[in-house]
């Protein structure tokens, strides 16, 4: 191992975050230089080579449109900061990073496109990703995997926050390119009510217009579990159309959240779903921002929406916040839920004003039904979801 690799493995070592890393293609040579070094243990939760195709997409959880692409690479990178979050939540609580590349290199048969890896590195903050676009026949297969990991070392070391960087040595018909995508930077915009939302999607995009799913599931997700997911699924198969998440920086009950609660509760979709995150506590509110989507909410939720209480005590306030949800085009689908004497409640329960009937439509028990919560799941000290 050359010395400028083992002195930055070791600095990386050296540092108090923990990575999962998955490669495909190429990479595996930047996985043997980390343990190669004394202190792996330190850095590496888990590494993954999903050589197949089908290990390749049941880890990324969907067949992505190509292999060796950015939006590929940035949802393994993605997935691997979810899987890092899990898995760091067992033992500690250090700072994790999601390290992927995905690429295509010489083989032993000739290769029509170009050989090419794209490189991402997904952590709390941010999401960096590169580009490495190889001269062909420039190099045997040994020194494309070499440049390959060294890149992958590299965007390690930028992640854990060191100065030094191993030397790559590009070639007149070489290009690599580097992009960032800044999650803290959009937190503290929202916290700060410089903007009215933001939306990171699964692949780490982050748009600040409009709603990415006709359908919306709001929650604190603290945490996001099992029960929210299938409510999420649940809603998508009877709809017809995916559901995006949506996390509310502010809410009626309780306290506003901080721009590192934000990044924490969003981080949980890493790779997986779509989240937006809002300033908007009320459903009047988030139905200005997204016209026209349906909102999927349990039933302790739809109670509150017909409560009094949560419009200054008013119901003529109630109504005509239920006829502005109605003129943006907005509608509820409704879960049920179980009391603590193990009785099902669902919509047919709850007393509705005739005129908003038609805003109100139930999710049956048959398609859904969980008996989770994510109070019960903070008081038992477990995890949320993978």
């Amino acid at each position: 191992m050359d010395k400028d690799i083992q002195q930055l493995v070791q600095a990386i070592h050296n540092s108090p975050v923990k990575t999962m890393l998955v490669a495909a293609g190429a990479g595996t040579l930047a996985l043997s230089d980390l343990l190669g070094v004394a202190g792996a243990s330190r850095t590496l939760l888990e590494a993954l080579v999903p050589y197949s195709e089908a290990a390749f997409t049941e880890f990324l959880g969907q067949t992505p449109a190509q292999f060796v692409a950015p939006d590929t690479a940035r949802l393994m990178a993605g997935r691997a900061f979810t899987r890092a979050r899990w898995l760091e939540a067992e033992t500690g609580s250090s700072p994790v990073i999601g390290l992927a590349c995905t690429a295509t290199i010489i083989t032993d048969r000739p290769k029509r496109g170009e050989h090419r890896a794209y490189i991402a590195a997904w952590q709390k903050e941010r999401l960096v990703w590169y580009g490495l676009h190889l001269e062909k026949g420039a190099r045997d297969r040994a020194g494309e995997e070499e440049l390959v990991s060294r890149v992958m070392l590299n965007s390690l070391a930028q992640a854990v926050g060191l100065p030094d960087r191993l030397p790559v040595s590009l070639r007149p018909g070489d290009r690599l390119d580097t992009n960032t995508r800044d999650f803290s930077e959009k937190a503290g915009q929202l916290v700060r009510r410089e903007i009215d939302c933001f939306c990171v999607e699964d692949n780490g995009r982050i748009h600040t217009s409009g709603a990415p799913a006709k359908a919306i599931l709001s929650g604190s997700f603290d945490p996001l579990h099992d029960g929210h997911l299938n409510l999420a699924r649940a809603a998508a198969r009877l709809l017809g159309h995916p559901v995006a998440f949506e996390l509310s920086a502010v809410n009626v009950d309780k306290p506003p959240l901080s721009s590192n609660e934000l990044l924490e509760r969003t981080a949980q979709f890493a790779g997986r779903w779509s989240v937006i995150a809002s300033a908007a506590p009320t459903f009047v509110e988030k139905a200005r921002l997204f016209p026209g989507s349906t909102f999927i909410v349990g039933h302790d939720t739809a109670v509150r929406i017909l409560q009094p209480r949560y419009y200054q005590n008013s119901r003529k306030k109630m109504l005509a916040a239920l006829s502005e949800i109605r003129k943006q085009g907005c509608r509820f689908l409704v879960a049920g839920r179980v009391d603590d004497k193990g009785a099902f409640h669902h919509l047919s329960h709850i007393t509705i004003p005739p005129q908003f009937k038609p805003l109100f439509a139930p999710i049956p028990e048959t398609q859904f039904r969980e008996d989770i919560s994510s109070s019960q799941l903070r008081r038992a000290g477990l995890r949320g979801s993978r």
